[in-house]
């Protein structure tokens, strides 16, 4: 017997049906994949990642550090295996993206609670449900939700990087280095211990010390990124050739409603923002420095490690929407990356999100209809992590409403309920996507000066918080 539907097994849907199973209630999964594919998936696995492969800050006193933290202490499905399949990133979470998805898969296919089924739903499901089908929902679903929510959908696009193989980057011109000499062990050191230290105290138990995450393969010598230095000449040339290069057509109704979200825009449009844009965005020099020079490089491309094994590099902040050819004949004018060998080209594919602050309320339900949960992107939490957290207090709170339990408005004073709040009370007529930030969270009381300081009171606040919840 089925007690809850879930419709879509990206992350936010994952994280749902392991939330749900885990608290009694026996869940159908629904993925369509492969059955039918999406314009941007490439495998059959759950949660699998299709832009970067970061899941970003692992900083306890950064907000999307914040998140992860409160999403380990809530037992995260998603957290929980992208600890396991990290690779080395700085301060930054990343995973191997198909020993990730393999993960997840495994764990859910193992749950005596979960059903997964590979089939495409074209209708709303009666009874308790939680639609979870992310930014790509297929055409007829889609029509059903409109429907049911009496408006259009709104769309917004995001775009994927291209990856190159390690081998094929010239490492006599590349070199190996974090901003400010941040590697991926140091960081791990102090902020998971630091994190750690904050949810050990809450637990409380003595934080175990100098006990580093599972990082999958150990960071080189130099740093976790490779990093690609231009001259002003080099970027100059650069910045002419993409501005000049060909883009992919889009579609009509796409040139209508054509939307860019801020934190995911294609590398071509930051460059028409100015001559200067891509220097003081992803082609920013601050923190490092060329080992040939000595100096700071006037611009660098990051490429940061992709796969467990280390072979694959994504070019970090390069979403993109040119085409193919146009891809590899202007990503080779970059310095180490004349021969580079491109195993996945970017590309651009339609997001959809609902209008979270006409339709739902903070527990993730939707306001017409009490049995009825939307989790992951579609409600316009934005990126992996924000992504992962809604599609938690969406299967959580399906869970409690199947069993008769109060549902959980989790504290404006936690990220995860500050964003929830947001996405669900932000001004209808304007609403866009929103990440993790500390803007999100009420002021301290007393105030706490210093931005560090101030980050840092407000995850143990957070972190303190969530704990009365844990308890309820």
């Amino acid at each position: 017997m089925t007690d809850l539907t879930i419709i879509g097994g990206g992350l936010a849907g994952s994280e749902a049906a392991w939330q749900a199973a885990e608290r009694g209630v026996d869940v159908v999964l629904y993925e369509m994949r492969p059955g039918a594919m999406t314009p941007a998936h490439q495998t059959p696995y759950l949660a699998e990642l299709v832009c970067s492969n970061s899941l970003g800050s692992n900083l306890p006193d950064r907000a999307p550090g914040l998140l992860k933290a409160e999403l380990r202490e809530l037992g995260s499905l998603i957290l929980a295996c992208a600890d396991e399949t990290a690779v080395p990133a700085g301060g930054a979470l990343a995973v191997g993206r198909e020993a990730f998805a393999r993960a997840v898969t495994a764990r859910l296919e193992a749950h005596p609670r979960v059903t997964l089924r590979r089939e495409e739903v074209r209708r709303l499901p009666d009874g308790p449900c939680v639609v979870a089908t992310g930014p790509l929902t297929s055409p007829a679903l889609a029509e059903q939700i409109a429907a049911l929510a009496g408006q259009q959908h709104l769309y917004f696009y995001d775009a994927m990087a291209p990856i190159v193989t390690a081998e094929s980057i010239d490492m006599t011109i590349a070199f190996r280095q974090s901003r400010y000499g941040r590697d991926s062990v140091g960081a791990t050191l102090r902020g998971r211990h630091e994190q750690d230290s904050v949810g050990a105290t809450l637990r409380g138990r003595p934080a175990e010390r100098g006990r580093p995450a599972e990082c999958g393969r150990p960071a080189e010598p130099g740093g976790d990124y490779i990093n690609c230095p231009l001259t002003s000449d080099e970027y100059d040339r650069f910045v002419a050739a993409l501005l000049a290069a060909e883009t992919i057509p889009l579609r009509d109704f796409e040139r209508e409603d054509e939307k860019f979200f801020e934190a995911c825009l294609p590398v071509e449009v930051i460059a028409r923002r100015g001559q200067r844009a891509l220097a003081f965005g992803p082609l920013k020099p601050v923190g490092l420095t060329d080992p040939r020079t000595g100096r700071r490089p006037y611009a660098v491309v990051q490429l940061r490690q992709d796969d467990l094994a280390a072979t694959l590099y994504n070019m970090v902040g390069f979403q993109t929407n040119l085409k193919w050819g146009e891809q590899q004949r202007v990503f080779r004018l970059i310095p180490g990356l004349e021969q580079a060998e491109f195993v996945r080209f970017g590309q651009m594919h339609r997001n959809t999100f609902v209008n979270a602050p006409r339709l739902l309320r903070p527990t993730m339900q939707f306001r017409a209809r009490d049995d009825l949960f939307f989790g992951g992107q579609i409600t316009g939490t934005e990126g992996y992590v924000g992504s992962t957290a809604s599609g938690l207090v969406a299967g959580l709170n399906a869970a409690r409403l199947v069993r008769g339990q109060p549902l959980v408005v989790f504290p404006p004073t936690t990220m995860i309920g500050a964003l929830c709040r947001y996405v669900c009370s932000a001004s209808p007529d304007d609403f866009q996507p929103m990440k993790p930030n500390f803007g999100l969270l009420p002021p301290l009381e007393p105030p706490v000066r210093g931005k560090r300081a101030r980050h840092a009171a407000y995850a143990l606040r957070a972190l303190a918080d969530l704990r009365t919840v844990l308890r309820s």
